[in-house]
């Protein structure tokens, strides 16, 4: 699905996000860094430990907000990790809409163009699908309307079809409150 927001291009797609191509790649993290299972742990494995050991070097941080590194030997340049949840591994509507918030400054303040965002929370963390897309995509909308971000392409990249579709449903749904 494909959806013009002022000047970017909103886009959910199912895949595997570490295959993009983006200025940046955002990681499901917690509040200390590490990356041990779930979106993390694939970021790591395909990407190389050095991102998660930039990573660390910045943390811990509070739940909510993110830092960047680079990415390794990822087709990304950057990966954004954000805080969706803290070493209880537990998460909810606030802290997910909080991470993706910070994503979204963090990718304006280095002038990034493009961004790529799983499902926060939602592997892991255990929190519902459909609420993590409302939590994020509330937030994503949010932020294209304020009309300054220098994104020009946000891509919700979803590993499973179920994500996929209460990413599509919640977006449609919240297009049409519009």
């Amino acid at each position: 699905m494909k959806l013009k927001v002022g000047k970017t291009e909103l886009i959910i797609e199912r895949g595997d996000l570490t295959d993009w191509e983006v200025d940046a790649i955002v990681n499901a993290a917690n509040s200390h860094l590490w990356m041990g299972a779930g979106v993390a742990g694939a970021i790591k494995r395909k990407g190389g430990v050095i991102i998660e050991e930039e990573a660390v070097r910045q943390g811990p941080i509070e739940v909510g907000e993110a830092v960047i590194t680079t990415a390794g030997n990822l087709p990304a340049t950057h990966v954004i990790h954000a805080a969706a949840m803290g070493q209880d591994l537990k998460t909810d509507a606030q802290k997910i809409a909080q991470a993706t918030r910070s994503s979204l400054a963090l990718a304006d303040k280095h002038k990034l163009s493009s961004i790529a965002f799983p499902a926060l929370g939602t592997g892991v963390g255990g929190f519902p699908v459909a609420q993590a897309a409302e939590a994020m995509l509330s937030a994503v909308l949010s932020h294209l309307k304020a009309g300054t971000t220098s994104l020009r392409r946000i891509v919700f990249v979803l590993y499973q079809e179920e994500a996929a579709k209460a990413f599509t449903d919640t977006l449609n749904r919240l297009r049409g409150v519009d």
